[in-house]
């Protein structure tokens, strides 16, 4: 029997609530590694309070850079017991990009790995914000000397006090966390995350999912990726065992973990769900355990859920939609995932949701508009960039309220649920009418043959832009571009059917699957 928590939890609750009751079961799995409730809960102590004594105060912020390991797991609870914001930036951030966050968001600490040290070097030297770096992982005493304030993660962690955490100086308004946008159309914004936004997101989707501590989760998603890290938030918030990877470079490798750990969950991205479906031995692996699979990111096409049922036949398919500055917005119940298999849902308990015009009226059934979210859930704003808050961040129905503007394209059904259209800003306008990539994107990606799509429009002297469409086929498949074109015309209008189609080996991703459009043209 659960203790019951305490009556205005913040976000490490989770951990130590799970760690008061159950101690010795295995909470993180990574390389080769099982670390205990217990043992996470002494550790991140340990950390918070070395974060204290190097001068960590509430609401300062610390920077993670690391790859999904153990200290990663570690530092991101250290840092919210140390009362502080916590940031994870991709390891796979390059120095320039790397400088600017650390400039925006002035961090008082930064943890980091060894391997990262040509990255992290110019620009932490020149980040005068940073009263101490911890680093993990083996690294020379001259490579560490050039780091300002740089301790050994051994150090820092055998220094602090393992069986208390520090003092609590936050309450659940405090921002727990700033992750950043990946930056695909301008520089990267923080988006402000409290520990009641967090807490409610967690418990909404756990609520949906009937996540038990029975469940054993796999975590292929990046930790700087808000998708991935609810993973490990939700799994340590019901007792779960998280099974934590890199990525999921070596699919047979991580089949055979998710075979031997027994892994009941599976949360996943269109690009991970691609790469299943084209795997000759995926017969040999007993998936039968796994009880739930999740897709966000981008909406799946209807050929990928079906894949999915064929695959995962006792599994529950969830397919949902959600943004950063508001971690989910809808998700669809797997026993209507036949009924409308090209919907996104119904919004998430707790949450509400509705589609309004470009005067901000709310529209009809069927019509497409702006989809505008009500909850709990929403960020406090982007990290200081009112301006940009502003144009999310709006007044709602009631007095004293604002709710999130997502910018995106969305109509609703007789029945309220949801269709994804597409993103305002990709919006191409050819020959007076307005095409949503999305759409075209659908029906390219549910032709035979067709592993992925990718439509953008670009300038055309009569048109005004033309609708272009990349295609990746797969193995084995020959298709024209001229036969692809012909089956648009068979299911599109005639404005929205590409003017060029170029079949292409691969299309550029982002570090969280998505298709990088801004390399294509």
């Amino acid at each position: 029997m659960r203790i019951a928590p305490r009556p205005v939890p913040l976000l490490q609750d989770y951990l130590i609530q799970s760690a008061i009751e159950l101690p010795d079961k295995a909470a993180l799995v990574c390389s080769k590694q099982r670390i205990t409730y217990a043992e996470l809960d002494e550790r991140s102590n340990a950390l918070a309070n070395m974060l204290v004594l190097a001068g960590v105060e509430r609401g300062d912020r610390v920077v993670i850079f690391a790859d999904n390991t153990v200290e990663t797991v570690v530092s991101f609870w250290a840092v919210l017991k140390a009362s502080a914001v916590v940031s994870i930036i991709n390891p796979l951030t390059k120095g320039d990009k790397l400088a600017y966050l650390l400039e925006d968001c002035r961090p008082a600490a930064l943890i980091t790995d060894a391997h990262f040290h040509s990255v992290i070097s110019g620009p932490a030297s020149s980040c005068r914000h940073l009263r101490c770096i911890i680093v993990s992982g083996a690294i020379d005493d001259a490579k560490l000397s050039e780091l300002p304030n740089a301790q050994r993660w051994e150090v820092a962690i055998a220094g602090g006090d393992r069986k208390s955490q520090p003092v609590r100086a936050c309450i659940d308004i405090d921002l727990a966390a700033i992750i950043y946008t990946s930056g695909s159309t301008g520089d990267p914004k923080g988006v402000m995350l409290t520990h009641r936004n967090m807490l409610t997101a967690c418990a909404s989707i756990a609520s949906y999912l009937e996540l038990n501590e029975d469940d054993v989760i796999l975590g292929v998603l990046p930790l700087a990726f808000d998708y991935g890290l609810y993973q490990m938030i939700m799994a340590f918030r019901t007792g779960a065992r998280l099974v934590l990877e890199r990525s999921f470079t070596f699919p047979a490798q991580i089949l055979n973990q998710m075979v031997a750990e027994g892994v009941t969950g599976f949360p996943g991205v269109p690009t991970i769900f691609s790469i299943l479906s084209e795997l000759k031995s995926l017969q040999d692996y007993d998936l039968s355990k796994i009880r739930f699979v999740t897709n966000t990111a981008a909406a799946l096409p209807v050929k990928h859920i079906l894949m999915l049922r064929e695959i995962f036949p006792t599994a529950q398919i969830y397919s949902m939609y959600g943004l950063t500055e508001c971690k989910r917005c809808t998700y669809l119940p797997p026993k209507d995932v036949e009924r409308k298999p090209s919907s996104v849902g119904i919004a998430i308990p707790n949450t509400e949701m509705w589609i309004v015009d470009e005067e901000g009226s709310k529209v009809g059934p069927g019509v497409v508009g702006q989809l505008v979210i009500r909850g709990a859930t929403i960020m406090k704003g982007y990290w200081e960039k009112p301006e940009a808050t502003a144009r999310k961040l709006k007044p709602g129905p009631l007095p004293g309220e604002q709710v999130l503007y997502t910018g995106d394209f969305c109509r609703m059904d007789e029945e309220g649920y949801l269709y994804f259209v597409g993103r305002m800003d990709d919006i191409i306008k050819s020959r007076g009418e307005k095409v949503a990539p999305k759409e075209v994107e659908n029906i390219l990606v549910n032709i035979p043959g067709v592993k992925e799509a990718a439509v953008i429009g670009v300038p055309d002297e009569i048109l005004g832009e033309a609708v272009k469409a990349f295609v990746v086929l797969e193995r084995s498949v020959a298709l024209s571009e001229k036969q692809l074109q012909k089956e648009c015309q068979r299911h599109l209008e005639n404005f929205m059917v590409p003017k060029y189609i170029s079949i292409v080996a691969d299309l550029p991703k982002t570090d969280t699957g998505k298709i990088k459009k801004t390399g294509l043209s």
